[in-house]
């Protein structure tokens, strides 16, 4: 028999920070999660895409005769039979972006390898396949443009990237090498990378009268909604796209690109529901890749290290058909204090795809030199590579004058100097040895903006205690749908069982593009500030109600936890949510909060729903006032064999500083990726172009190597874990794109200590070292 009386309830931890498991690991282990090319759909047609097989020129004939006669065929589209297509006046970051402004099917144009030139729909995937094998095409073949040198004539200089300055100049360079005592000038390069995410793009596209469905493998819900209707001439609001989970992404899914679009215009003219799958070979001409770059960096100092000026020019490809920009020399403008500094970048049309944004975009390649060529300094001056870098720390931005929001650099090349015994180094190379192999030692710094953009999200108080919360944010599996579940829970004082994150629709509340390492910075602000308004609901309601023990009492003396309002010197007098609602005929208690960069100050709005929170771009705000950026410290062993060219990476040791810690496993996670991917970039990662033809050589994860298991070994990731406290009230930073910052260069670094060959071209291949 209940004696009523409840007991007070235990203070618990926070959850946040915590190492917990992905709430939606069992899902994807059981093979329950699914992803856009696994949505069932009745009746559902399959696309194939038709691709060119020249670089330039124009298509003479298309003849689509044996296709259309080929069993199970529905449509072949080409640039004689295709809808017209719109292309968004000015995409934007904000509003959404294809990949690339090229309008496919519209014209008789060929402007790379591998560009679409047309669609085949069939009952089923097999029968598109064949169909498509059946197209004739005959072109009239010009020579592509392919290679591009760091003089070429055909260079011009872009002004901006995303708003950023690209081409800068402080102080007086000439002037600063004359004073300098030592002198490094060298060219980095680096190869076309492409992004390789285990899930290949894919689309779905299901009309219903004029509402359009999309389920798409993509990093941006909203953006890709914005294109679609605009392509295809519909109202946003009649665009609705899917994305609950995602295979990985590095940025080739975080642009539209034409496929979705093309899937869409598919369905449309068959009038069923169209599944399209880019295949792995497409995906190299399809998505986007990485630039290749050449980079001529110069450093000046004096003898006791200080720096006194720095260049840093890189010339890149870009399309033909559209442009863009791999900023490698961001990182030289903001990361020392260099009173002289000179950075241009230069881009040359050639004729193959659009390059796109690949995980750290600019900062991957423009570290590799900046870090490299320090690490030369350092040996020319025979000080620690450490030392050096300390010695040279801004204290402030560099650039602007800024402080920053808050930085701990200095912290993090102790700890990694002290995990990694840094200072048992012999600097001499080729001084360690094991046996047979050459032991080298190296470091680099890391570093990646702290960028914020406007997000909102929407939390649900149901009346059996449950509580939703959503948000148009992604997973592309770096623990998003978890770390968002433990701010709940931390707020509302519930377990995560009793929490559900939904993500992935654009009919959610906005969130930005999973780009730019910003998705827990935007969203993870939203989320707590909804979570504290619905907080506050419930007190008020249980305040206002006559029969609640809570009635009259001050809202500050009152507490929540384990799915109780209770009073904080009292906690017996209390009662449940789930009482609460259901006494007051309350089936749902529902609030959107906006975590908004441009509001000055946190707003209640005129429907009592919204609540509008965070930080604003007026004069005097923090955004205005500091400067963000993350950064890190990267420690790293090689063993090299001095006959085969073997090199193995043994030990890596990695401080970061990225603010507050949402999750410390799905936090090492997205490092020990980032770190993977800069092993892969350092030591086998490129896609080879074929100069006479312009196609593409390596097309498939045979060719196109990447780390597995046995290429990474000992990854050892630590934390700074301190809250900034100026980029939002949680004081979390980004953390998905730091960790492959710097990784080249300190493989390269540590190849240098082991062999005494200092190789400048990635990737680091066995030829280069024998």
């Amino acid at each position: 028999m209940s004696t009523g009386i409840i007991s007070p309830p235990k203070q618990r931890e926070p959850i946040v920070g915590k190492p917990i498991d992905r709430v939606d690991g069992r899902l994807k282990v059981m093979g329950a999660a699914r992803y856009a090319a696994e949505i069932p759909q009745d009746n559902i047609a399959h696309a194939v895409l038709i691709q060119s097989t020249i670089a330039k020129g124009r298509i003479q004939n298309i003849n689509t005769d044996e296709a259309e006669k080929a069993p199970g065929i529905l449509a072949v589209l080409t640039h004689l039979n295709a809808p017209k297509l719109n292309l968004m006046k000015e995409g934007s970051i904000v509003k959404g972006k294809l990949g690339e402004s090229f309008v496919p099917l519209q014209s008789d144009e060929v402007f790379y390898d591998g560009q679409h030139i047309g669609v085949v729909v069939a009952e089923t995937l097999e029968q598109a396949k064949y169909a498509a094998s059946l197209v004739r095409v005959s072109y009239e073949e010009e020579k592509p443009s392919i290679e591009i040198e760091s003089e070429s004539p055909k260079a011009y200089q872009p002004k901006q990237f995303f708003g950023s300055e690209l081409q800068v100049q402080r102080g007086d360079v000439a002037k600063g090498f004359a004073e300098a005592q030592v002198k490094i000038e060298q060219t980095y390069t680096t190869p076309i990378e492409h992004h390789n995410p285990m899930e290949s793009s894919a689309s779905i596209a299901v009309w219903n009268g004029e509402q359009l469905t999309v389920y798409d493998a993509t990093q941006w819900v909203i953006g890709t909604r914005n294109i679609v209707a605009d392509a295809l001439g519909i109202p946003e609001e009649n665009v609705c796209i899917i994305s609950h989970y995602v295979g990985g992404g590095f940025g080739c899914k975080g642009f539209t690109w034409w496929h979705t679009i093309l899937a869409a215009v598919a369905a449309r003219v068959v009038g069923r529901p169209v599944k399209l799958m880019v295949t792995r070979q497409q995906m190299f001409t399809s998505c986007g890749h990485r630039s290749r770059t050449i980079q001529q960096l110069a450093f000046g100092a004096t003898r006791d290290g200080k720096l006194t000026a720095i260049k840093h020019v890189t010339t890149m490809q870009t399309a033909e058909v559209d442009e863009f920009i791999e900023p490698c020399g961001l990182t030289s403008i903001v990361f020392y204090d260099i009173p002289n500094l000179e950075v241009a970048h230069n881009l040359v049309r050639v004729n193959t795809g659009t390059p796109t944004a690949m995980r750290a975009p600019g900062e991957a390649p423009g570290m590799f030199a900046l870090e490299s060529a320090l690490d030369e300094l350092a040996y020319e001056l025979g000080i620690d590579p450490v030392e050096l870098r300390i010695i040279n720390h801004a204290d402030v931005h560099p650039h602007t004058g800024k402080p920053w929001s808050s930085k701990y650099l200095k912290e993090c090349y102790q700890l990694g100097a002290e995990r990694f015994g840094w200072s048992h180094r012999n600097p001499k190379p080729r001084s360690m040895r094991d046996s047979d192999y050459l032991i080298g030692w190296g470091m680099a710094s890391a570093t990646y903006p702290g960028l914020r953009s406007p997000a909102s999200a929407k939390a649900q108080l149901f009346a059996d205690g449950r509580v939703i919360v959503s948000s148009a944010t992604h997973d592309l599996g770096t623990g998003t749908y978890t770390i968002m579940t433990q701010i709940v829970a931390d707020v509302l004082g519930l377990g995560v069982e009793r929490i559900e994150f939904k993500l992935g629709e654009s009919s959610m509340p906005v969130a930005p593009v999973a780009g730019g390492s910003q998705s827990a910075a935007s969203v993870a602000p939203a989320v707590q500030g909804a979570a504290q308004e619905l907080r506050s609901r419930v007190i008020r309601l249980a305040i206002d109600d006559e029969l609640s023990p809570l009635y009259g009492v001050a809202q500050e003396a009152i507490s929540t936890e384990n799915g109780r309002v209770f009073l904080n010197n009292e906690p017996s007098r209390g009662e449940t949510y789930a009482e609460l609602l259901q006494r007051n005929n309350l089936p749902i208690v529902e609030v959107e909060a906006i975590a908004n960069t441009a509001a000055s100050e946190s707003q209640q709005g005129t429907d009592n729903k919204v609540v509008r929170i965070c930080v604003g771009k007026d004069e005097n705000s923090d955004m205005q006032q500091y400067a963000f950026q993350s950064f890190g410290a990267h420690f790293v062993e090689v063993r090299v064999h001095p006959r085969l060219g073997q090199v193995r990476v043994t030990r890596f040791v990695s401080a970061i500083d990225v603010g507050r810690i949402l999750n410390h496993k799905t936090a090492r996670s997205q490092i020990l990726g980032g770190i993977t991917f800069g092993l892969g970039m350092a030591l086998m990662e490129e896609t080879v172009l074929d100069q006479q033809s312009g196609r593409f050589v390596v097309r498939n994860l045979a060719d196109y190597h990447v780390p597995v298991q046995a290429d990474v070994s000992d990854i050892d990731v630590l934390f700074i874990d301190k809250p900034d406290p100026h980029i939002s009230k949680m004081g979390v930073r980004g953390v998905g794109e730091i960790g492959i910052t710097g990784v080249a260069a300190a493989v390269a670094n540590a190849i240098y200590h082991a062999t005494g060959k200092r190789i400048r071209e990635l990737p680091i291949t066995p030829d280069k070292l024998l």
